[in-house]
Formats: C-alpha cells, sequence, structure tokens
C-alpha cells in the first residue's frame, strides 16, 4: 500500500442505510438521578436535565433539518443552492437570537459534474447508474469505449499491470472500512494510470445498498496522465466481475462531461452565545455546510449542522448562558477542498490558544452512536464525568478518538481538545456520497438524542469554572 499512503490523509479528511420511514415518536426519558455521577458535576444537573428534556421533548431538531433539505437540496460548492441556503442560515441564526452572526468569505472550488453516461455494449447493452468521482476529468465528447479490467488491489493491478494499458480499470475492492477502502477512491484513477489504463470505474465504497453508486473526491498526481473516473454501484461491479472470471470479455462506453470553473466565493455561517464571564474563550461545535450534488447530503452533513446548532438554539430557548463563549460554525466546502476549515484557522489563528474545546459532527446520528474525545489525560477524566449525566439518553461512555476534517485545522494551531459524535458507520456509509442519502433514513429520536448529548457537553464544558486541561 506504500503507493497509496499519500491519499489516505486526503480520504479521511473528506470524512447506513435504515428502512424508509416516517418520524418516529420523541424519546421518553426517565428521571436524571440526582446523585449519580461525581458530586463535582452536581450545579450542572438541573440544566443538563433541562437540555435532554427540551432536545427530545419534539421533533423541532428533525423538522428543521427536513426543511433545509427539502428547500436547498444538494449544496456543492459553488452552486445556487449552497448560496441560498448560507443566508437561510444566518438569518435564522438571527432569528433564534444568536449574537454575532455573520458569514465569513472562503473562496472555493466549483467542480461541475455535466450529463455523464455508462453502458456495457458488450455483452448485451446494458445501461449502469453511475456517478462522477468529484474533481475528475472529462471524456472526449464522443465518450471513451474500451474494454474493461477488473482487479480487487493494488498488489493485483501492479502484477497484472501489462493488461491495463488502453483498458478501463475497474476496482472490485471489498468494503472493510471506510479508511482502508476509500484510498482507492482517492487514487485509483492515479495509479491506474500509471499502469497505462485510460479510465477508471470504482465499487462504490460502502455497504452494499440498493444498486446505489457513491460519488467523492479524488486527486490526480503529476506522474500520470489525468483520466476520467467515476463509480458504479456494489451490484454492477460484482455483476462484470463475474462475466469476466467466466471468460467473457466487457466492453464499455463511458461518458463524461465533468470539468472545472474558476474559483467562486462562498462563506462560512457563524453564530454565538457570547460568554456571560470569559466571552473571549470559545467552545466550538461545528460541522460542514456543503454536500455532494448527487442528493439532499440529509446524513453527510446537513444533520451534523442542526444537531450543533440545537446546543447554542437550546440554551438561549432555556436562557442558559455558560461563562465561556459557545461559537457555531457550519463550514463550507469540506467535501472537495477542506477551504472552510483552513479559512477558519487562517481568520482566527491568533486566538487558537482560546478555543477550549473543538466539537465536531460529521459521521451521522444512526443509533447506536458515540461521543468520542482526543485530549490529555486530565482532560479526558473531565470528560468522562461529565459523560455520566447523559446516562439517561444511553449516551454516558466516551470513547476515544474526537476529531474532525474542518475543526482539526485550528485544533492543530492550538492545540486544542477535539470531540466528535459519531453514528453507526454501517448504517451510515451504506448511503454515504448517494442518491440515498434523504431526511427520510433519519429517525426522529436518533436526531434528538445527538442534539441533546451534543447540548449538554458543549453547556458543561462552556459552564465549569476552569478550562479543561490541554
Amino acid at each position: 500500500m506504500a503507493r497509496l499512503r499519500p491519499f489516505v490523509l486526503l480520504a479521511l479528511l473528506a470524512l447506513a442505510a435504515v428502512p424508509l420511514a416516517l418520524p418516529e415518536p420523541v424519546l421518553e426519558l426517565p428521571a436524571l438521578a440526582q446523585e449519580a455521577g461525581p458530586t463535582w458535576l452536581q450545579p450542572y444537573r438541573r440544566d443538563a436535565q433541562r437540555l435532554i428534556t427540551a432536545a427530545t421533548a419534539d421533533q423541532f431538531a428533525w423538522n428543521r433539518l427536513a426543511e433545509l433539505t427539502d428547500t436547498y437540496g444538494a449544496r456543492l460548492t459553488g452552486s445556487d443552492n449552497l448560496t441560498r441556503a448560507i443566508v437561510w442560515a444566518a438569518d435564522t441564526m438571527r432569528a433564534d437570537g444568536f449574537e454575532g452572526v455573520r458569514t465569513e468569505r472562503v473562496m472555493g472550488p466549483k467542480w461541475v459534474r455535466g450529463q455523464e453516461r455508462l453502458e456495457i455494449i458488450e455483452p448485451p447493452h446494458h445501461v449502469l447508474p453511475l456517478l462522477g468521482l468529484g474533481g475528475s476529468v472529462a471524456t472526449r465528447p464522443e465518450g471513451l469505449e474500451a474494454d474493461v479490467m477488473v482487479v480487487s488491489s493494488q498488489d493485483e493491478l501492479q502484477r497484472r499491470s501489462a493488461e491495463a494499458r488502453g483498458r478501463i480499470v475497474l476496482f472490485d475492492v471489498p468494503y472493510t472500512n471506510y479508511g482502508e477502502t476509500v484510498v482507492y477512491r482517492a487514487g485509483g484513477a492515479r495509479l491506474a494510470a500509471q499502469h497505462g489504463a485510460v479510465g477508471v470505474l470504482l465499487r462504490s465504497v460502502g455497504p452494499m445498498g440498493l444498486r446505489t453508486p457513491h460519488t467523492g473526491g479524488m486527486q490526480y498526481g503529476d506522474d500520470a496522465p489525468k483520466i476520467p473516473a467515476a463509480a458504479i454501484s456494489v451490484e454492477d461491479a460484482q455483476r462484470i466481475h463475474r462475466i469476466i472470471d467466466r471468460g467473457r470479455r466487457v466492453r464499455v462506453r463511458l461518458t463524461m462531461e465533468a470539468h472545472f470553473e474558476p474559483d467562486v466565493e462562498s462563506a462560512n455561517v457563524i453564530g454565538e452565545l457570547t460568554g456571560r464571564e470569559r466571552p473571549n474563550e470559545i467552545v466550538l461545535v461545528g460541522c460542514h455546510f456543503d454536500s455532494w450534488d448527487a442528493a439532499t447530503g440529509a446524513s453527510d452533513d446537513a444533520v451534523g449542522c442542526i444537531v450543533t446548532w440545537e446546543s447554542l438554539r437550546l440554551m438561549k430557548a432555556l436562557g442558559i448562558r455558560p461563562r465561556r463563549t459557545v461559537r457555531l460554525v457550519l463550514f463550507t466546502n469540506e467535501e472537495n477542498g477542506l477551504r472552510g476549515g483552513t479559512a477558519y484557522r487562517d481568520a482566527y489563528v491568533k486566538a487558537a490558544g482560546d478555543h477550549v474545546l473543538a466539537i465536531e459532527s460529521d459521521s451521522g446520528v444512526f443509533q447506536p452512536a458515540r461521543l468520542a474525545f482526543s485530549g490529555s489525560e486530565s482532560a479526558r477524566r473531565i470528560i468522562a464525568d461529565i459523560g455520566t449525566l447523559l446516562a439517561p439518553i444511553d449516551m454516558q461512555y466516551v470513547g476515544p478518538g474526537g476529531g474532525g476534517a474542518d475543526i482539526g485545522p485550528i485544533a492543530e494551531a492550538g492545540r486544542v481538545p477535539m470531540m466528535a459524535y459519531s453514528g453507526d458507520s454501517t448504517k451510515y456509509f451504506t448511503i454515504h456520497h448517494t442518491p440515498a442519502d434523504t431526511v427520510e433514513r433519519i429517525p426522529t429520536e436518533d436526531v434528538s438524542k445527538a442534539a441533546a448529548a451534543l447540548a449538554v457537553m458543549t453547556y458543561v464544558v462552556a459552564e465549569m469554572p476552569e478550562r479543561l486541561p490541554r
């Protein structure tokens, strides 16, 4: 895997299928035992209970998620949908009573998918669903026609290098987990081109869905030609593989119009609850507001925006104003550039050390979900104590591994502890970057629990007399 390593970080940074269902009933909670957990938490128990009760009392958060995705749809950087959604978010934060609401300009890439089509022309003609990979180049206008060569790993491609010349390489790589498998999406086109391939097809990165292809970012290198790259469904990749294993050739025609246009203006959206005693100390909560263009991006990452947004809205609605400032950032351009996260770091680098904790939600909210934390051992013990306040919603355990693509730059600059809210990965990655990523697949209860957990964590860290230790 040595030659894939340059793409591993890219793929991980650019970091679920449930039955189609209507919103579920709101969560019924047991009373919060006042004597449970560490005694130092006693001053926070009442407001923690109020936040949990308010978050789970109705489906407000789910309704707002539906409003965002229904009204503004897919929000790829450079799209009118994202521009209009940014205006809506700022206006809605003001209506919620947030302070310091602003949009901060970020220049981002504009990749345009255009028309695309994939058809098997031998054996019998068959049109396949596909999604071009973000950043891919186009084919010639008349399309690219070639035989398919199937490989299941980089090592197999290396062994059969002579066969790849002039062919479209299909990476039929079984999904293990996102981090291991996504490297073929990120760097597969470069690898195939190094062996003379003229195009790349990718078995979609995720568990089998309902014949749904997954898009996502990819990158070329300077050491090989740029060749068109697209994803097909797990089912179609396996079908092609079976046909070839029987000794038949598979010939396809791939047509793509994908291209880049000049960089365009976008924005991070910021809203705050100003701290009553230490306004310069910041608890940052955030998500990315953009999505791929294949669907409405409900799980990736509209729901992350809504549940982190709820931390501020619930505190404002309940009259809770913590010692420190709580800042919500809806980051732009996570999916195909990470420009929003780096722009935030650049704008606030002098205050990076004033960030007490950075929390990101960008892995869905499907249950069973978990909170994860990265920081010093002394900070971890404090976070573990705070987690006991979440026993009524069965979210009390906080594991290792908190972080996120958008909060990473500011956290690195200021040595800031990080936290992540992560939903069930199998459910999440089944619909990740597909047309199936819609609000109907997200149960109301899962949204409520995420909002409650994040609100309590944010509140206590922002309210404690002493900041989290580094």
